[in-house]
């Protein structure tokens, strides 16, 4: 564990680094991101088999959702980063002629990234790429959850950036956050994790005034009306839910679908959690486990709520929790109070639109809502009546993969956005200024004020 005052030493090496002017240039900042990208695709297996190690995450879905992901964020990021470089030059009103306005992006300076467990390489680097595309220096800390990842995310850091530039930090969260917040003055803090630590971090960063991107989590809606293709709709929510065990925090967390429908709409999710893992999901490659013990007995004590429509095995020896849907649950029952975060699936019904907008306001502020339907009242609707962070219609999960828009929640599942041009401009102040020429220098504005002087004045501004 680093001492005080080896975390001091760290992060006054970045602010030298910062001062001295090295990234500042279109060059610098280009060469690092091309590095970047040659070492992921440089260290691809150890992160593969890192991931595996760490939660069983079956190949296919670490490639695509860790390390395709980010390969795809640095290549639009490459692809952009002059043209986001470059002042923008915005409209003048009359009264301030002859000027001209122009709005300039500058480096914030030092910054702390601070990923999580779930996805323990692409939430921790993906918020890097932006870090870097910016001309920001960088402490990340990756989660002591994921010990694997952790190393060959400290190897792959250590082996590509100046020391003096981007380091890694290792250690327990609630030891290295006050450690490193408290002591530091971070030019901006990036966050991704539980609301309530998220809300410890936003506190102490306080402190500093140090503004902080949180991207945390919620109880996440699907809800499915009757108009509805199910089995395309099934296919896609079984494969959602499912999706690295559930332990996604933009997972669709709960059911909502129309009363009339929810019986062939279960059978086709049983349906499809068989094609996908077999009759014994245990046994399938294709399903990763549990994060650590303690979230396994948490996940296992759900199993107690409701009634369980398939699933419901698990092994404490794998921490392998079967994929499980439970109807019969109520709002006021434990498994509908937190955030799930595995492979289990209550379904609730509904009758009308009303009663989803009452359901889902329960738990305010979504981190994602997913809407599957054919009738574009119902979509307008929800996408209207309900407040969440992003979401999808007819789909799941896969808004976060275009880097076209921006990513993160709103209220209690978190504030700030990033991904593509929007991780540029988080890490990024943004410097408005007005250059006037000297050739004309109107007298309306100067004492004494006259009546004639008002009247113009009114006459520009009014």
């Amino acid at each position: 564990m680093l001492t005080q005052e080896e975390v001091k030493e760290i992060f006054h090496q970045k602010e030298i680094f910062f001062d001295d002017g090295n990234t500042q240039s279109y060059e610098f900042r280009m060469e690092q991101l091309k590095k970047f990208k040659v070492a992921i695709e440089k260290y691809e297996e150890e992160i593969l088999e890192a991931l595996h190690q760490d939660m069983h995450k079956p190949k296919f879905e670490a490639y695509t959702s860790e390390i395709g992901i980010m390969l795809e964020e640095i290549e639009h990021t490459i692809k952009h980063l002059r043209n986001w470089m470059k002042p923008k030059k915005v409209s003048t009103p009359v009264v301030l002629h002859p000027s001209s306005s122009y709005i300039y992006k500058q480096p914030l300076g030092v910054v702390l990234i601070i990923g999580p467990w779930n996805y323990p390489f692409q939430l921790l680097m993906a918020p890097l790429v932006g870090a870097i595309a910016a001309g920001n220096c960088a402490i990340i800390k990756p989660s002591n959850e994921t010990p694997h990842t952790a190393k060959i995310v400290e190897k792959l850091v250590e082996n590509t950036f100046d020391k003096n530039y981007i380091s890694v930090v290792q250690g327990s969260g609630s030891t290295m956050g006050p450690l490193l917040i408290e002591n530091n003055r971070f030019d901006h803090i990036f966050f991704t994790g539980s609301p309530k630590v998220g809300s410890q971090i936003a506190s102490m960063a306080a402190k500093h005034l140090t503004p902080v991107t949180l991207e945390l989590g919620g109880k996440s809606p699907a809800i499915v009306d009757k108009s509805v293709n199910i089995e395309v709709a099934a296919k896609r929510l079984t494969w959602a839910k499912f999706f690295n065990a559930g332990q996604t925090c933009v997972c669709p967390d709960y059911l909502l679908v129309h009363e009339e429908i929810k019986e062939v709409f279960v059978e086709e999710m049983k349906k499809n959690i068989r094609l996908f893992y077999g009759e014994n999901p245990q046994k399938s490659k294709d399903l990763a486990r549990i994060v650590n013990a303690k979230r396994f007995e948490t996940l296992k004590q759900y199993l107690n709520n409701g009634r369980i429509l398939i699933g419901g095995e698990f092994d404490e020896t794998e921490r392998y929790i079967a994929p499980t849907l439970i109807d019969q649950v109520g709002m006021d029952d434990v498994i509908m109070q937190e955030e799930i975060f595995g492979p289990i699936m209550p379904i609730l019904t509904y009758k009308t639109n009303d009663d989803v907008v009452r359901q889902v306001r329960k738990h305010r502020h979504p981190l994602a809502c997913y809407i599957f339907s054919n009738d574009d009242d119902n979509k307008n609707y929800f996408i209207q009546n309900i407040e969440f962070g992003g979401g999808c219609v007819n789909n799941c999960m896969v808004h976060l993969v275009n880097p076209e828009l921006p990513f993160g929640g709103v209220g209690n599942s978190g504030m700030g956005k990033y991904h593509g041009k929007d991780s540029f401009d988080t890490m990024s102040h943004t410097k408005s200024v007005i250059k006037t020429a000297t050739w004309l220098d109107p007298s309306l504005r100067y004492a004494p004020y006259t009546d004639s002087k008002l009247k113009w004045a009114e006459c520009f501004m009014g």
